[in-house]
């Protein structure tokens, strides 16, 4: 799908046809598929090359969807349903630099994580596949679902699916459902210091 997005300046398309949709067609997602979203993310960039983001997923119809599933707000439920695989994607907010014989704390990990999370999203746009990163799910309860140890942090669920029909969501959400605008640039981007609205 092409997605009609006016930039301010020129960019590869692969980043304006990247959007979130909540409409999913139900498909199943093939493990070479799956994997290689994963291959992708591991090759952002991390501070000290810790590489600290993990990844723990459940395909729909197997045991492993379900706790993450759960774990989800009721509205998120709505739409996630029909998603082909949710992720969570978590970090290790303590480890040790190279070069150390102890942990530390990685004041990066969630930056990095970001980072890997973008280029599962992008590679799953230029599969023809969608992400939805989602920060509304129970925290403890998929801590303990997932059995995700204390020292990592856990940052979100995200959906991956095929596109589906729009109609299939309730009617509030079918007026949302497309490309979002983004704000201009000059609301993000200042050269020299902070000179934004507070």
């Amino acid at each position: 799908m092409t997605v009609d997005r006016q930039t301010e300046h020129p960019v590869d398309p692969l980043f304006t046809n990247r959007w979130s949709p909540r409409a999913y067609s139900g498909e199943p997602i093939d493990d070479a598929t799956l994997m290689r979203l994963f291959e992708a993310a591991r090759w952002a960039p991390s501070a000290s090359n810790l590489q600290p983001w993990r990844f723990l997923y459940g395909k729909a119809g197997t045991a492993a969807w379900q706790p993450i599933f759960n774990s989800l707000v009721p509205f998120n439920q709505s739409w996630a349903a029909k998603a082909s695989v949710l992720i969570a994607v978590v970090s290790r907010v303590r480890s040790t630099p190279p070069g150390k014989t102890e942990k530390v704390d990685n004041v990066w990990h969630a930056f990095d994580a970001g980072a890997a999370w973008q280029n599962l999203a992008l590679q799953a746009s230029l599969l023809g596949w969608y992400a939805h990163g989602m920060g509304g799910f129970d925290n403890a309860a998929l801590r303990q679902a997932l059995n995700v140890p204390e020292d990592y942090a856990i940052h979100a669920v995200v959906a991956v699916g095929k596109l589906g029909d729009k109609a299939q969501l309730p009617e509030a959400l079918q007026q949302r459902e497309g490309p979002s605008p983004r704000q201009p640039l000059s609301a993000m981007v200042a050269e020299g210091g902070f000179s934004f609205e507070a």
